[in-house]
């Protein structure tokens, strides 16, 4: 893609220059798509959870930030994982591959296939869970996507839970930050509040 030529990933490049190329890959292979809601870019999300990542989990590894920028795009978009490789190099490609999830599964099998190998995944794929994670339920608690009910949100919470807690010891602050979520999370859903977590 001419536009990935402008900026080869270099095996020199300085932190800064390196996480900025992964989020310019990411912004050319998400670039039609949006977010479940119909309006927000798609890119919004990676970027987010990697900022989130950094500036709320105190993560510095530059690996683990360029794989969270790049955590969606094999799995929603034409890249390949040799093409993850190539570029980023075997450490990003191995942990983006931990969080991309098997699209010729059934939803339910993926989902639980999540909980189960959540305590189980390097250190660096943690991470990437629990901030993707904790984005989306987030973002639920702002607006919720095109077609969904309150039960589906709920739904989704407790999940995210289930996933979450396998692997929440690998950073204490963004597992503080999800267990109040689950604690004390709310959300409004045509004019009536509920809880996100219902006890």
């Amino acid at each position: 893609m001419a536009t990935l030529a402008l900026y080869p990933v270099l095996p020199d490049d300085a932190p800064v220059a390196a996480l900025l190329k992964a989020a310019h890959f990411a912004a050319v292979k998400h670039r039609f798509q949006q977010r479940k809601d119909g309006g927000t870019p798609y890119i919004n999300h990676p970027l987010g959870v990697a900022t989130l990542l950094a500036a709320e989990g105190g993560v510095t590894d530059v690996a683990v930030l360029q794989a969270a920028v790049l955590h969606d795009t094999v799995e929603d978009t034409d890249t390949t994982p040799d093409e993850i490789r190539e570029h980023f190099g075997e450490r990003v490609a191995l942990i983006v591959a931990e969080v991309t999830d098997d699209k010729h599964l059934p939803s339910a099998e993926r989902k639980q296939k999540q909980v189960e190998t959540a305590p189980h995944k390097s250190h660096g794929a943690q991470l990437v869970k629990l901030a993707d994670k904790l984005y989306n339920l987030r973002d639920l608690t702002r607006k919720a996507p095109t077609g969904w009910t309150a039960q589906r949100i709920q739904a989704y919470f407790a999940w995210s839970k289930r996933v979450t807690d396998g692997c929440k010891h690998a950073n204490a602050q963004l597992a503080a930050k999800l267990d109040e979520l689950y604690e004390h999370g709310e959300f409004e859903f045509d004019g009536v509040k509920y809880k996100c977590l219902p006890q």
